[in-house]
């Protein structure tokens, strides 16, 4: 799974513009919104399209975005329960 993780901060770096930040800046358990990496509800947007795209995954209950979405670690667990 650390690949996956790896993976995803690239991504996540590349689909949002992040272009001050290297995969070493982004800690797995940091919190992608908030204070920390100054992310916000459009970027949320951005991670929807970034599942879609690269993984196929699309999240059915938005309630749940908030718990996906808030760290690496939450996110490639997400994505290693739902792939097929």
């Amino acid at each position: 799974m650390s690949e996956l993780k790896e993976q995803l901060k690239a991504q996540i770096i590349e689909q949002l513009n992040l272009e001050n930040l290297t995969p070493a800046d982004i800690k797995n358990d940091m919190p992608l919104f908030g204070e920390e990496l100054g992310l916000d509800s459009i970027d949320a947007l951005e991670f929807i399209v970034l599942l879609e795209q690269n993984y196929g995954l699309k999240i059915t209950n938005p309630s749940e975005g908030k718990d996906i979405f808030f760290s690496v670690d939450s996110l490639a667990a997400f994505i290693e329960k739902n792939k097929a």
